[in-house]
C-alpha cells in the first residue's frame, strides 16, 4: 500500500529541488515513488500540475510504434504511424497515472499564489534517512495518509528547519 504526502513550499523551485532529492534517494533505494507531482497556484488563482510523467507524450510514442507495426503488416506504415500516434496521445491524455489530478487541484486551491505543493505517492521508504535528506528544505505538511506518529515526525522535522537559524560567525 502506498502513502500520500503533500508538502507546501514557498516557491516552485524549492518544491522541484525536494522532488529531485527524492528521485536521487530513489536511485539509492532509500525510497520507492509511484508518483511525484508539483502543483502551483498562479496569480490569477489557477492551479497547474507539473507531472513527473507526461502521459500524452508517452502514449503518442507507444502508439506510433504499434501503429507502425500494424501499418507494416497492412502495407501502409505512414498511415499506421499517424493513426497510432493520434490514438496513443488521446489515450495518454485521458489516462490518469498515480495521484488523482482532480484531488490535487482541489487540495491546492487553498495555496497562496506563488506557493507550490509537492505531492508524493510513496510505496516504501527508509524514513530516518529520507527525512534527514529533505528536512533542511523546510515546508509545511498539507496532507498525508501516514499514521499519526509518522506524520508528527515529518511535521517536526520540517518545522525544525524553519526555526533553525544559521550560527553567527565568531
Amino acid at each position: 500500500m502506498s502513502d500520500l504526502i503533500a508538502i507546501v513550499y514557498p516557491t516552485e523551485a524549492k518544491a522541484e529541488e525536494v522532488r529531485q532529492r527524492l528521485l536521487k534517494l530513489q536511485k539509492e533505494y532509500l525510497i520507492t515513488l509511484s508518483d511525484a507531482v508539483i502543483a502551483t497556484k498562479t496569480e490569477n488563482g489557477q492551479v497547474k500540475l507539473n507531472q513527473l510523467v507526461n502521459t500524452t507524450a508517452t502514449g503518442a510514442v507507444s502508439g506510433s510504434f504499434w501503429g507502425l507495426l500494424i501499418g507494416v503488416i497492412f502495407l501502409n506504415p505512414i498511415l499506421g504511424v499517424a493513426l497510432g500516434a493520434a490514438s496513443g496521445a488521446l489515450g495518454g491524455l485521458l489516462a490518469d497515472y498515480g495521484i488523482n489530478d482532480a484531488f490535487m487541484k482541489d487540495l491546492s486551491a487553498s495555496l497562496k499564489p506563488g506557493n507550490a505543493a509537492l505531492f508524493v505517492l510513496v510505496k516504501n521508504m527508509t524514513p530516518d534517512k529520507v527525512l534527514r535528506d529533505i528536512q533542511d528544505a523546510g515546508g509545511t505538511v498539507l496532507k498525508t495518509s501516514l499514521d499519526d506518529t509518522k506524520e508528527q515526525k515529518l511535521r517536526d522535522a520540517l518545522a525544525k528547519a524553519s526555526t533553525e537559524t544559521p550560527a553567527a560567525p565568531a
